[in-house]
């Protein structure tokens, strides 16, 4: 089963490659640009990427459950998701890249908290 998920930013962040920090966001509809949309922070995928120059920078992405989530209410963290619905994401990610001609890699799946400390530090 495929379940829908958008790609976002987190606005007022920037991450070490210069643009606002990505985060997947697992809902149960489909969004549009521009749409704001209130999440609670599950987890991160800390990650690398090798442009296309061969300069690698961090590129973590971050993951979101919308507070609205009729889907998903009881989740809190990243390891609370099916195993399918990650694996989605990271090919989602490692795909997205390779047709950019990037490289991306994942280094470690992280929990709520050391995704919040991620955003608090910056």
């Amino acid at each position: 089963m495929v379940f829908p998920f958008d790609f976002g930013m987190i606005p007022g962040t920037k991450g070490e490659d210069g643009d606002p920090l990505d985060i997947i966001i697992i809902a149960e509809e489909k969004t549009f640009p521009g749409c704001l949309i209130d999440c609670r922070i599950i987890g991160v995928l800390e990650a690398e990427q090798t442009e296309r120059d061969g300069r690698t920078v961090g590129n973590d992405r971050f993951v979101g459950i919308p507070e609205v989530s009729q889907l998903f209410p009881d989740i809190r963290e990243l390891a609370q998701l099916p195993e399918s619905i990650l694996n989605q994401v990271e090919h989602f990610f490692k795909n997205y890249n390779e047709q950019a001609g990037k490289i991306f890699r994942i280094i470690a799946r992280q929990d709520a908290a050391t995704a919040e400390s991620l955003l608090t530090a910056l």
